[in-house]
């Protein structure tokens, strides 16, 4: 097993409620034609994570229930140290005292995403509490100090079934994506603080060539030459690993967006094929 320092990450609270959808107004596609679709916030009742992310009446769907603060300051918080795996308790409501587990981070809107089984769906209501064991930020590779670990539990981290053959660690993922196809989020100044970042599908038959137009919810994924260490940006020969967090969009340089997960500045992350890799799978 991949050594951590595990048993020196802080578990501690992060907390907010569901997030009425905002907006309502028309969005312009790529093509140049307004629309007027679902998006992020609330609660979606028939997206869910393993879902295909794409082929939805809808941009930036974000699957299950999107909780954010209005205090800006607490948002921030709870964006920040929310990870990907982390338990997700109800506080108020009909459904109180159920749980479910976080799935993402939505830059932009600032949404976490959290999963629930569809019937503790049913008895949520906007404004409803969720409460969240924050735990992962810290975690660090003890053998491996060029590697960035971020936004994940650690927990679910040691799931992943990651293998160090030859100097490199091997990560089981469903597709690799080349960095010509990052888009909406670069630039950012922390893929530990900003959410995710999205993989452009303007270019629909270059997306299908590569095989990402299966991509579901949950889904790793590899990005080629992309750092995500101290920013978001290019660098030859950096590896990221990220997990598929929202649907995909009609906005140009927009697409299912993506959480980071791993970084290194160098080629020492290689991506294993594996249609299964997907973080529902290693939570069950």
């Amino acid at each position: 097993m991949i050594k951590t320092n595990k048993e020196k990450v802080v578990k501690w609270s992060a907390q907010g409620k569901i997030h009425h959808p905002t907006g309502g107004n028309y969005r312009i596609s790529h093509n140049g034609e307004p629309m007027i679709l679902p998006a992020t916030g609330g609660i979606s009742y028939n997206v869910a994570i393993g879902d295909c992310a794409f082929g939805w009446e809808g941009d930036h769907v974000e699957p299950g229930v999107s909780i954010r603060n209005e205090n800006s300051s607490e948002n921030a918080a709870l964006m920040t140290f929310a990870c990907i795996g982390n338990e997700a308790k109800i506080i108020s409501g009909d459904a109180k005292g159920k749980k479910g587990y976080v799935t993402g981070m939505h830059g932009g809107i600032d949404h976490v995403l959290i999963h629930f089984e569809k019937d503790i769906l049913e008895d949520l209501a906007i404004d409803d509490k969720i409460l969240i064991k924050a735990y992962g930020q810290g975690l660090k590779l003890v053998e491996n100090e060029n590697i960035r670990i971020m936004n994940i539990d650690p927990d679910l981290f040691e799931k992943l079934n990651i293998k160090e053959e030859e100097g490199k660690l091997k990560v089981n993922v469903v597709g690799k994506v080349p960095a010509y196809l990052m888009g909406s989020g670069i630039g950012s100044k922390s893929a530990a603080t900003d959410g995710d970042y999205d993989i452009m599908t303007a270019d629909m038959q270059e997306i299908k060539r590569l095989g990402l137009d299966k991509l579901k919810f949950g889904d790793l994924v590899l990005l080629q030459d992309c750092d995500n260490t101290y920013g978001i940006g290019y660098l030859k020969g950096s590896v990221s690993i990220g997990v598929i967090v929202h649907s995909d969009c009609i906005k140009s340089g927009h697409g299912p967006g993506v959480t980071v997960i791993m970084t290194t500045k160098e080629s020492i992350i290689e991506g294993v094929i594996d249609e299964n890799a997907n973080i529902s799978n290693y939570i069950k």
